[in-house]
């Protein structure tokens, strides 16, 4: 039980967020600056943020053109444009917020590997830059076959090369190290290891039920409101939301000799991603040769799709080229039955901000800052 002191000190808040990931940090510091006399906490069940946002691949990105003409397939042309202006919001946020040093935000091109598969997309590029030019004020696709070569791409796949004029890349870990720190120094709480058990909506109050495994018991939290920005999970506070996991496997090269490119890369519409980072390539993908496996909330290893990917380092990416493998992981991200996230209002006192489709570096910034207004208003 808690003593006196820990019941009256520790235990009382004007709002706590669950999920100290990009959303869950970003809408703490939007709570703080709203409400700046009020205490915020975070309560993060792992010691470092747990899904994705440290185990992504640094994608400053906003989509492919292939992953584009597939929205327009699923949605209006005016949803598909209000997706990709949600994302470059979010990145303007983000890097507005922190800094592009603090981030090491980098704009060393971006570019689509295209195979045959693909071809179909070389004469839709004219209509994606009409659409998106009010937005970007340029071109925000053009070919650029002739850096094949430069590059060292296998040319029996990647029949052309696609250009993303919009996009870039950043540290993973300095953007959350630095998301972190502005958390702290705007007086934000954060508290790790604190794994959420349930939460109890009262009529003035929403009480959060943390397992303590020190102490063996539950005890629980008070606040105002009760934000839940915990993606891939949020299934285990809201039973009830439409959300599916999907694992993202990884693996980084040592440094690799002669490297020919920088730069992050997308092929087979967005499903395998990679890119220069400190002479290494990092590769992850593949989800799409399992779906049913990948459809998970463990950390574990895919063997099949590790094997695929280094089968692609070896013949597309890095034909005749020597590598080893460094290290793999994964990471969780969240999908649904279309790609914008949730962002909404469960009462007054319960609001979340999830489900960012494996686009959370462009998304959650702004996805935080729409749901903090909704506690605001």
């Amino acid at each position: 039980m808690l003593t006196y002191w820990e019941q009256q000190s520790f235990t009382h808040y004007h709002h706590i967020v669950a999920g100290a990931g990009i959303v869950g940090l970003s809408a703490a510091i939007e709570l703080k600056a709203k409400f700046p006399g009020q205490r915020v906490l975070v309560l993060e069940r792992g010691v470092l943020p747990t899904g994705a946002s440290t185990r992504n691949a640094g994608f400053a990105c906003m989509g492919s053109a292939t992953e584009l003409l597939d929205d327009l397939n699923n949605v209006s042309e005016a949803e598909a444009v209000r997706l990709f202006a949600w994302r470059k919001k979010g990145l303007e946020l983000l890097r507005v917020r922190l800094g592009d040093d603090k981030i090491g935000y980098k704009e060393n091109g971006s570019y689509e590997l295209i195979s045959a598969r693909e071809a179909y997309a070389m004469e839709k590029l004219d209509r994606l830059n009409e659409v998106l030019l009010p937005l970007v004020g340029k071109p925000a696709y053009k070919l650029a076959n002739n850096k094949i070569a430069a590059f060292g791409f296998d040319a029996t796949y990647t029949q052309s090369l696609i250009e993303n004029t919009c996009e870039g890349e950043l540290h993973s870990g300095m953007m959350m190290r630095a998301l972190t720190d502005l958390a702290i120094e705007k007086g934000i709480e954060i508290k790790t290891g604190a794994d959420i058990a349930r939460f109890e909506e009262h009529p003035y109050r929403v009480e959060v039920f943390i397992n303590d495994p020190f102490r063996k018991e539950t005890y629980g939290f008070t606040c105002n409101t009760f934000s839940i920005c915990t993606n891939a999970f949020t299934k285990q506070l809201l039973p009830d939301v439409h959300v599916e996991p999907g694992r993202g496997q990884v693996l980084i090269t040592h440094p690799v000799k002669g490297l020919k490119f920088k730069g992050i890369y997308h092929f087979d519409m967005g499903y395998y991603y990679f890119r220069e980072l400190d002479g290494r390539v990092l590769l992850g993908g593949g989800r799409n040769l399992d779906f049913k496996t990948e459809n998970t909330t463990s950390f574990g290893f895919n063997d099949h799709i590790q094997a695929d990917l280094e089968q692609k380092l070896k013949e597309i990416i890095l034909p005749r080229t020597p590598f080893t493998i460094d290290r793999r992981w994964t990471g969780i991200m969240a999908f649904g039955a279309n790609k914008f996230p949730v962002v909404q209002a469960f009462s007054s006192r319960v609001y979340g901000a999830f489900r960012m489709g494996g686009m959370g570096v462009a998304l959650g910034s702004e996805a935080a800052r729409m749901m903090v207004e909704m506690v605001n208003g």
